[in-house]
């Protein structure tokens, strides 16, 4: 293991350490949290040979620029983004060595996406709470980088080198999200809560909604039409998951995040399905949502089919860094 210093020089809005989350906390009362485009990130990590949920940088919006003191392997997924390295144009979605002493830099379109996610061959140095480090504001648990910090990264990657004018190293079986222009669709699912608001399924699937301001880090809050149960019967509070669409008392439509808590007494209409969850991670204020009702068989056929094809990028990349004697994880089965 070789030990390596990255250098933040400049930052997002906001700038993170993130991973996939945590596991098993939300019975002691904390949220899973984690990455917002779980896709991303868990893609970002495969690229440069290291576990789907190991630390790595997650940037909100403006543009992310560290500079490492030795030689690493970095990939660059989530909204598209502009890539450089010292000035000389790199792609994203791609493993992309950084030289030492060089500055990689990663500006994010934002008006395709709000997040990027940038992971590095190796372990970063972080501190974990119940096991990730992955933010938890209220907790007090902020990992927030600014500029001028320094990363502790230890890495095996020292193998080869790459000019930047030569062709791309590795032709992968990428993922890439799709971050498209204009509306968004979004797949729901529906729950059982539909079925006290007559007429509110009609009232989702015909409308278009517009991602607030009033959003955060709990869930989108969206402008749009709503309808509200027809009787004051008390909801008891209950658990609920990522990407549930509830109603508060308020006109307007929200979808629960990663750090989500309990209902609060609203009624669930349904759940947005897991393949959506990463571009509901991407999309920010002004961002037009639609949304389409699938049933649950459609749903797990679009996320085994989202697995599927990063199980084969991992299997790809084992097989491109094994020529290279780079260590990988083994690929799950």
């Amino acid at each position: 293991m070789t030990a390596v210093s990255l250098d933040i020089t400049g930052t997002g809005w906001l700038t993170t350490l993130q991973d996939l989350g945590r596991r098993d906390a939300e019975r002691r009362g904390v949220p899973t949290g984690g990455a917002a485009d779980q896709h991303s990130a868990a893609v970002a990590n495969v690229l440069v040979g290291n576990p789907r949920g190991a630390t790595l940088i997650e940037n909100l919006g403006g543009e992310l620029a560290l500079v490492p003191d030795r030689d690493v392997l970095v990939a660059v997924a989530g909204a598209p983004a502009r890539v450089s390295v010292d000035g000389a144009m790199a792609g994203d979605w791609s493993p992309v060595v950084v030289p030492a002493g060089r500055e990689i830099r990663v500006r994010c379109d934002t008006g395709r996406g709000t997040r990027t996610y940038l992971a590095v061959n190796g372990a970063i140095g972080a501190e974990t709470f119940l096991g990730s480090a992955a933010p938890d504001a209220r907790m007090g648990f902020g990992q927030i980088l600014t500029r001028g910090a320094r990363l502790p990264l230890e890495t095996e990657f020292r193998r080869f080198r790459r000019a930047f004018f030569e062709p791309p190293l590795f032709r992968l079986p990428v993922p890439a999200l799709r971050c498209p222009e204009g509306p968004w669709t979004i797949d729901v699912v529906e729950s059982p809560g539909i079925h006290a608001i007559p007429g509110v399924r009609e009232v989702i699937e015909e409308s278009a909604y517009v991602v607030t301001p009033r959003s955060n880090h709990v869930g989108l809050r969206l402008d749009g039409p709503v309808r509200h149960p027809d009787t004051d019967t008390e909801i008891v509070s209950h658990g609920v998951p990522v990407g549930a669409l509830q109603i508060p008392h308020a006109d307007e439509l929200i979808v629960l995040g990663r750090y989500r808590s309990l209902t609060a007494g609203y009624p669930i209409v349904g759940v947005a399905s897991r393949a959506s969850l990463p571009l509901l991670g991407q999309a920010g204020p002004g961002r037009e949502l639609r949304f389409r009702w699938v049933d649950r068989e459609t749903s797990l056929r679009a996320h085994a089919e989202r697995e599927r094809e990063v199980r084969m990028l991992e299997r790809a990349v084992a097989g491109a860094f094994g020529a290279l004697g780079l260590a990988t994880p083994l690929p799950r089965q």
